[in-house]
């Protein structure tokens, strides 16, 4: 009889498992495009900092990821359990987030560039470099080395407090982009039992997890991958054809990166723009009626396309908007109170 009892837990552990794997791949190809720009705006968001600095910088966003889906699991499952209805409004606080991010991204690099035009109009030699050279030759090297000295320390802290800057950001914004995920996995398996649906929230959160910041590890590496390429030494084909290799990935490293920084921005106005379109109602069935076409009919590749682009495009339409309308809004509110 415990025989029979302990072979019935094992078919239903079985069961449960089967379950748990068809549904997280069902899940895993649901989140697949918010993967992409998970990858794409955590590798932009890390980039730029020391080369040494670029994997612990990276770690430390993974484990503040993980931190974030140690706290969005289980409110996310408590909240569909207890209040379904404010998944969609609380997710859309997210999405005008990432937009309002998008945009003062956008707006910060302008006035970067503006300020970087002025600098270069300016005389070359100004402010301290003209004491220096007013002072007695013995002074005047003592002078270089303190200011040498000051200016490292400086840019040390500099570089300290731009790496932390950069962590911070991009674990809130990985905040957002990890509730998208539980979210959409949540609506996946939103009529399965209770302890189905916690184990493919789990699975799914982790594994992702892992799989992006492993990416993100690889693509701000590529660099260090060329370099070592480049050094192997030798007149065998083998040899060559690494430091081609490696010229090849150093030369298309940098425009990876832009493109990332690029590509980083507008996932930020799309997934944010989606969000907003997810929450309202009228327009999303707009959406769904003006590109939707129905299985079985014979559509030509111009709607074919439409019906991937063009919901896109209305996303980060909405985005784009909604993120410059916040961004005002607060600017307005920051001067207003002084």
């Amino acid at each position: 009889m415990a025989g029979a009892g302990l072979l019935m837990l094992l078919d239903d552990i079985t069961t449960i498992l089967d379950d748990v794997a068809a549904m997280t791949k069902l899940a895993g190809r649901k989140t697949a495009g918010v993967l992409g720009d998970d990858i794409a705006l955590n590798a932009e968001q890390v980039s730029g900092v020391a080369a040494k600095r670029e994997l612990p910088v990276v770690w430390a966003v993974a484990k503040g990821s993980f931190l974030n889906k140690l706290i969005l699991v289980p409110l996310a499952l408590l909240i569909s359990a207890v209040l379904p209805a404010a998944v969609t409004p609380l997710l859309m606080v997210g999405g005008l987030f990432l937009c309002y991010e998008g945009a003062e991204k956008i707006i910060h690099s302008f006035f970067r560039k503006a300020h970087k035009a002025n600098r270069a109009h300016k005389p070359a030699a100004e402010g301290g470099h003209e004491a220096v050279a007013d002072a007695e030759p013995h002074d005047a090297a003592q002078a270089r080395q303190e200011m040498a000295a000051v200016t490292a320390d400086l840019d040390a802290a500099t570089l300290r407090t731009n790496e932390q800057a950069k962590i911070k950001g991009a674990i809130r914004t990985d905040f957002i982009l990890s509730a998208e995920i539980v979210a959409i996995t949540l609506g996946t398996v939103a009529n399965a039992p209770f302890g189905t649906r916690a184990l493919v929230v789990a699975v799914v959160a982790v594994l992702l997890t892992i799989l992006v910041y492993g990416l993100v590890a690889t693509v701000v590496k590529l660099d260090d991958v060329g370099a070592y390429l480049l050094r192997r030494k030798g007149p065998h084909t083998t040899a060559r054809l690494a430091r081609a290799t490696g010229r090849g990935v150093l030369a298309f490293a940098p425009y990876l990166m832009r493109g990332l920084s690029i590509a980083g921005t507008a996932a930020m106005f799309l997934v944010g723009g989606g969000l907003l379109v997810h929450g309202i109602a009228p327009l999303e069935g707009w959406v769904h009626h003006a590109f939707h076409h129905a299985a079985g009919e014979h559509v030509s590749i111009l709607e074919a396309v439409s019906s991937y682009l063009g919901p896109a495009l209305i996303s980060a339409a909405t985005g784009i908007v909604a993120g410059f309308i916040v961004y005002g809004v607060l600017v307005a509110l920051r001067r207003l109170r002084g």
